[in-house]
């Protein structure tokens, strides 16, 4: 606020009413706390929309309401963890694919499960799931 970034005010007010909002879908009281991981989830699923909307208004040929999007993204983006390299997340997926022993594609989502809960949110799941596929 004292900083006058309206854009980044704007998104943090947004982020305070998307936790109240998660408290209250969860039958908590709106002064309750989530934990970091419900955290992250309201951020990601904040992200996830921003990028729907900038797709949208790409197609429309808004650009203004892109800019605006893209702005707000960022600024979302700086509240996640650092996300996993390439490297890392290949590293992880081939431990995971030798310790349950996967030879064929067929159980390829219980591959992509495993590396999901290794990485704890640290990385993309389509990034997760285009190099599990390089994989086979």
């Amino acid at each position: 606020m004292l900083t006058k970034d309206r854009t980044k005010l704007e998104v943090t007010r947004g982020l305070v009413a998307a936790f109240t909002n998660e408290l209250v879908a969860k039958k908590r009281m709106p002064q309750d706390e989530l934990s970091d991981d419900e955290a992250m989830e309201v951020i990601k699923r904040s992200i996830k929309q921003r990028k729907e909307s900038i797709r949208q208004f790409e197609a429309g040929a808004r650009q203004d309401l892109v800019l605006s999007e893209k702005q707000e993204l960022n600024i979302l983006e700086t509240y996640l963890p650092e996300m996993m390299s390439s490297d890392e997340i290949r590293r992880i997926a081939e431990q995971k694919k030798n310790e349950l022993n996967m030879t064929d594609k067929s159980k390829i989502g219980q591959l992509i499960g495993a590396v999901m809960k290794e990485t704890k949110g640290r990385a993309d799941g389509n990034d997760v799931k285009k190099i599990i596929e390089t994989l086979f």
